[in-house]
């Protein structure tokens, strides 16, 4: 085609050429203009958003504190531990992959789809607390977007036998129950943190600064001894296991100190396996159940009538048919004694007698009585869910319940508060403090009663576990022992069973210079077999006394004769 037949060229008008250029320019200086804004006046969103592409900031966690028995041995340690997490919207994996993924996590397939879906978020908890195994397993996977945070799991040594004293933490590290519980601000520490920088496959490659540094735990020691510990539970998972019981509590004491050298409870459990763990199954039942005490308050009662002058050991009382009657009510003894001294009553524990002799003394000061030695209060061990007991005011006590509490009903206790009680009677008449921590030193009671007074019923004591006494199988070759049987029935519904019975004993040794004192108490024996305090309760305090006399070398106050160990009957059964 010619140039003559072209289309002419169209010339646009200036003013359109100027105004797209100044339109260019207008855009550019706001370009100019935001760019110096941000880089130069909003410095802090730049950094924020770009940090956030490679910067994090990491939290270090603090090293629970070790629980540790009185000889230095371990009952609760931390052990190093992975947490696998995932960014959902990073992660890229194909069926196989995410199917090898679950089996190691031990999650089912569905599980972990529908934590991987949840892609709005960006910080997902796979599994807590893997073993490093199984983090190094995960790791070799190389899944983009999982990635791993070093944590700590509880490990207990002495697993069921410690189980309701140290208790367990949770998935966090935080103390759920016992000693865990109780200590936790000590135990626990304060985690730290630090910021890094991690490239694109969330590898850290530069520690950049520590911004809070970790404060680990203070390790604590008790003043449990773990052999004692675990005789005592052996011996008490026997008897309720011979029994039949429903269960069973222990407390081991050293009188000089105020230390609890064992408690143990069975049932038991694992704590470090919990999965199939029941709330009945966490109660420390030495502490946090109570229950009505039986035989072994009377030498409270009579304590009191000593220190006040109403008896002496050698008071004559008329017990008659063992039966006494008060407005309309019955107090019964299991066998006719006819006339006993004060001492017998305590030998063969005669509930007409305790009755005769409490309605001689003074409501208030036979509460008064129970309330100094620890009854209706809390034993302040700072151990979590002790229990108070009861004890009624006594401006409400009629009659018959200021007599039947003389031998044990009508108040309940807790086994700590009886073994607490019975301090009075093995430090002379004191009191004595009582602490779950090691302490070197020996504690200063608060006196309850009189040195004579404490030593009169501790010979009364003495004579309870002899020959013709309620508790003979409580004695042990080389030591004097002195203490008192339990018999209650169990409350049950507001009233009393009538086939549950609640089986205790109480005692110390050596008699002549008491260093340990035992409470045992046995729940719900099966009354097909035996279920008085001193066939049931009284054998359990006889082994573990023994055997922890022998492990702190305590030396012998008696013959190391071999002892005649009564047949079934030839003991005396305390009144119920």
């Amino acid at each position: 085609m010619s140039l003559a037949a072209a289309p002419a060229l169209v010339r646009l008008p200036v003013w359109r050429a100027r105004f797209v250029l100044v339109v260019f320019l207008a855009a550019f200086a706001v370009l100019v203009a935001r760019s110096v804004y941000l880089q130069a006046m909003k410095t802090d969103f730049l950094q924020e958003k770009g940090e956030a592409r490679y910067s994090r900031v990491l939290e270090v966690p603090a090293t629970r504190g070790r629980v540790l028995d009185r000889n230095g041995e371990a009952l609760a340690v931390s052990t190093p531990v992975k947490s696998i997490w995932v960014i959902p919207a990073d992660v890229r994996a194909n069926a196989g992959t995410k199917t090898k993924l679950a089996r190691l996590l031990g999650l089912d397939t569905r599980e972990l789809a529908k934590k991987l879906a949840e892609t709005d978020r960006d910080f997902v908890y796979l599994k807590r607390q893997v073993s490093p195994d199984t983090a190094e397993k995960v790791d070799a996977l190389g899944v983009s977007g999982v990635y791993q945070q070093p944590e700590y799991r509880r490990y207990y040594p002495g697993g069921e036998v410690t189980a309701h004293l140290v208790g367990f933490t949770g998935v966090d590290d935080i103390g759920q129950e016992g000693i865990e519980l109780a200590y936790q601000s000590s135990l626990g520490g304060k985690p730290g943190s630090r910021r890094v920088i991690k490239d694109r496959l969330g590898r850290i490659v530069e520690d950049v600064e520590s911004i809070r540094v970790a404060q680990d735990g203070k390790d604590l020691t008790l003043s449990i001894d773990s052999k004692i510990q675990s005789l005592a539970y052996s011996a008490l998972k026997d008897a309720v296991a011979a029994h039949r019981a429903k269960a069973g509590a222990i407390v081991a004491l050293d009188v000089r100190t105020g230390e609890v050298l064992a408690l143990a409870d069975v049932p038991s459990y694992n704590p470090n396996n919990r999965a199939r763990l029941t709330g009945a199954q966490l109660r420390n039942r030495a502490l946090t159940d109570s229950f009505e005490p039986g035989s072994t308050l009377k030498p409270f009662t009579i304590a009191l009538a000593l220190e006040l002058g109403r008896v002496t050991p050698r008071t004559l009382l008329q017990t008659g048919a063992g039966r006494f009657a008060i407005g309309g009510y019955t107090i019964h003894d299991s066998h006719k004694e006819g006339t006993l001294t004060v001492a017998q009553v305590i030998q063969v524990s005669s509930n007409v007698g305790a009755a005769k002799i409490a309605l001689e003394l003074p409501r208030d000061q036979m509460w008064e009585m129970f309330s100094r030695v620890g009854f209706g209060v809390s034993p302040e061990l700072g151990f979590p869910g002790e229990s108070a007991g009861k004890l009624r005011a006594w401006k409400s006590w009629r009659p018959i319940e200021q007599a039947t509490m003389a031998y044990g009903h009508g108040i309940a206790v807790s086994l700590m508060q009886l073994a607490h009680a019975y301090t009075v009677f093995a430090r002379d008449g004191e009191l004595v403090p009582l602490t779950l921590l090691r302490t070197a030193t020996p504690a200063h009671g608060e006196r309850v009663v009189s040195a004579q007074t404490a030593r009169e019923v501790r010979k009364m004591l003495e004579l309870a576990v002899q020959p013709g006494g309620t508790g003979p199988r409580a004695r042990i070759m080389g030591w004097r022992v002195a203490g008192k049987t339990g018999t209650a029935h169990k409350q049950e519904n507001g009233g009393y069973a009538a086939d549950k019975y609640i089986a205790s004993f109480v005692g110390f040794a050596p008699a002549s210079a008491p260093r340990i004192l035992i409470a045992v108490m046995i729940d719900e024996p099966d009354v097909a077999l035996d279920y008085y305090g001193g066939l049931v309760a009284a054998p359990v305090f006889a082994r573990v006394m023994q055997g922890a006399l022998r492990m702190l070398n305590v030396p012998h106050d008696a013959p190391l004769e071999p002892l005649d160990r009564p047949g079934d009957g030839d003991e005396a059964k305390e009144s119920t």
